[in-house]
């Protein structure tokens, strides 16, 4: 998969599935609607319209299924009929699985999907999760030769034209970002720490013309970053906070995504185990999928400013790492006593959400983090969890989960009985709970907001992705579809318009009553 390009095209034309491999794939229904002049281009002579219909008869998804057409060269592939109020209409994690399980083999493919135009961003996005980029096989290294796939798209029910190129680039730059995302994701600590990490955050800045801030080393104890610098202070690479501003003409808002990049998570001093540790290199997740998405939603248009904080460091052990028992002054000010060296994530992201709101004016913040364990217990392995200050964004972090295939569910929010687990008798707070059995992911979030302050009148949102962000040993690039879909009304782009809960079309519906916003909160607040 590693060798694979990716290409969304509005018709990639007729071939014999000797000469170019096809997967054909859409809930049941949508194939049914499917005329048979729509894909006998891609099938013909090798299959008939009555093998097709022969086909579709025989699939029975539950909750998927697959016909083979012709020997190992074409085949066709159910999504469920019906999915809960919880999944994805797209059917999303699905998609990718029958990707990976049902693509014939060659070195030019095509994928053939039918479904509405409403889950045509969530597709797109499944099947670049289909294709992970980081290899370090010997085999894939001496392949030269690359291997390209196509995707296509027949829509079907009242909006059922075909797509425009402008909703073709926004497919390709979405897949994009999912696929750098879990790139960085999946390569390992020792060709992806701090130092490379900004390597990449200036890669895409040279891309989009943007020159990054970055903080490191001593500058960032010197200037108050005292979580940032005390969890990557041991490492042989020096922590950093990296930042990527797009300051559009005529902006309104001012929108900030603080990840978290912790690029190797040993636990520090509290020190993980030894079937706990591997895999840690995930641990940059948060800071990946903002990376991802920020490149691919500049490119797309983004009206408002768009600010992409990056809080790297590398939780490492030494005789210069945080011991239990040290206290940390924080970028709020706020001091933190450390019960726990392994809840590190919290304290980088505490420095990052002040620093938006201090020194970029932020009116609405949005952490992102691989940051506990119990998130995956909270919400499982397919849904993020989801904790902010605003019910109307709870409520369309759902709405946009559902959209993009990136699934969100709702985190307790309740500062005022669950706050008092951080309670230090020399210190603000501690950063670990007193009671692991007391909401641990809930809790994890509040200590994020408490520096920002529960009082805070902006919109601020944080997200956990620690379970979603991978789907066993490799690295889904969760997230970057999510943040697209979420802040997609404050884009040019018609597709990301569609897919965004946060329209005023879709909130007055929601609601039941007329929006009246003024310029200021025109579009997100």
């Amino acid at each position: 998969m590693a060798n694979v390009v990716l290409e969304f095209k509005a018709s990639a034309g007729d071939s014999e599935p000797q000469n170019r491999p096809v997967l054909i794939v859409g809930q049941l229904n949508n194939l049914a609607q499917t005329n048979w002049t729509q894909v006998k281009g891609k099938l013909q002579p090798a299959v008939s319209e009555k093998v097709w219909q022969a086909a579709l008869t025989a699939l029975n998804p539950n909750p998927t299924d697959s016909c083979p057409l012709y020997l190992s060269h074409a085949a066709v592939a159910a999504l469920p009929s019906r999915v809960s109020r919880h999944n994805s209409p797209s059917s999303a994690h699905f998609l990718s699985r029958l990707v990976r399980t049902c693509l014939p083999g060659g070195t030019s493919r095509c994928i053939l999907v039918v479904c509405e135009r409403s889950d045509v961003f969530a597709s797109a996005c499944a099947i670049a999760r289909a294709f992970p980029i980081f290899s370090r096989r010997s085999a894939s290294s001496r392949r030269t030769e690359k291997k390209e796939v196509t995707v296509e798209f027949i829509t079907v029910g009242q909006d059922n034209g075909p797509l425009d190129p402008t909703i073709l680039q926004c497919l390709a730059n979405a897949a994009d970002g999912v696929r750098l995302a879990a790139r960085i994701v999946d390569t390992p600590c020792n060709e992806m720490n701090t130092d490379h990490f900004l390597e990449e955050i200036k890669a895409v800045g040279t891309e989009l013309g943007i020159s990054p801030v970055i903080i490191r080393g001593e500058d960032l104890k010197q200037k108050g970053f005292g979580g940032i610098y005390g969890v990557g202070k041991a490492a042989v690479n020096p922590p950093a906070l990296a930042v990527l501003s797009h300051k559009p003409d005529g902006a309104t808002q001012t929108i900030a995504w603080v990840g978290k990049g912790i690029v190797y998570d040993t636990g520090g001093l509290s020190i993980k185990g030894k079937t706990n540790m591997p895999g840690m290199k995930r641990d940059c997740g948060g800071a990946a999928a903002i990376l991802g998405a920020f490149k691919a939603t500049v490119k797309q248009g983004f009206k408002d400013n768009l600010h992409a904080v990056f809080c790297l460091a590398e939780n490492a052990v030494g005789p210069a790492a945080t011991r239990p028992d040290d206290i940390h002054t924080l970028y709020s000010g706020k001091t933190v006593e450390i019960n726990n060296t392994d809840a590190e994530g919290r304290l980088v992201l505490s420095d990052g959400v002040v620093y938006a709101s201090k020194d970029l004016s932020a009116d609405i913040i949005l952490d992102m983090a691989t940051l506990t364990g119990a998130q995956g217990i909270s919400t499982g392995k397919y849904h993020c969890a989801v904790m902010t200050n605003s019910e109307q964004w709870e409520m369309a972090c759902v709405s946009a989960g559902r959209s993009s295939g990136d699934l969100a569910h709702p985190l307790v929010y309740c500062p005022e009985l669950h706050f008092s687990e951080f309670t230090s008798a020399v210190a603000d707070m501690k950063n670990s709970v007193a009671d692991r059995e007391n909401a641990t992911s809930s809790c994890a979030g509040l200590f994020i907001g408490s520096h920002l302050g529960f009082d805070w009148p902006g919109v601020w949102v944080h997200v956990d992705i620690a379970s979603p962000v991978h789907a066993g040993e490799r690295a889904t690039g969760f997230g970057v579809a999510l943040l697209m879909a979420l802040f997609g009304q404050a884009s040019d782009d018609p597709m990301l318009n569609q897919v965004s809960p946060l329209g005023a079309a879709r909130m007055n519906a929601a609601s039941g009553d007329p929006m009246v916003r003024d310029s200021k909160r025109r579009r997100l607040v």
